[in-house]
């Protein structure tokens, strides 16, 4: 009966690690995104994770959401230097997400400072 049990619960955690290892490592898009950086805040009740938005349209219609992973230090200080500016994000898209990760499935990788192309010089 303990060998049964023992073996049930080894499946299981192994289940577990192929799913979390698929969905974290397997990316099903990688993209770029621009716009104006609206949000950038760290947000949860168990796990804190740092969540944002742009906005992709002048009145502001089409909201991109996403989220950002705590090892992306630089790429957090930046998106806190450049809040409320024109942005480019360049983003992974994953199947799914767990709650410790983030609020969304995209996640960003790298951020950069635009000019806007809705006020020209």
């Amino acid at each position: 009966m303990k060998r049964v049990l023992f073996l049930t619960i080894t499946a299981l955690i192994g289940v577990f690690l192929l799913i979390y290892a698929f969905i974290y490592y397997v990316p099903y898009s990688e993209g770029v995104r621009s716009g104006e950086l609206i949000k950038i805040s760290r947000k949860g009740v168990l796990a804190k994770t740092w969540e944002g938005e742009i906005s992709q349209g002048i009145s502001g219609a089409q909201i991109f959401t996403f989220s950002v992973l705590d090892k992306e230090e630089e790429v957090i200080k930046k998106l806190k230097e450049y809040q409320g500016e024109y942005v480019k994000l360049d983003y992974v898209e994953r199947y799914a997400t767990f709650f410790w990760l983030g609020d969304t499935k995209y996640f960003i990788t790298n951020v950069e400072k635009e000019d806007s192309p809705h006020f020209r010089k």
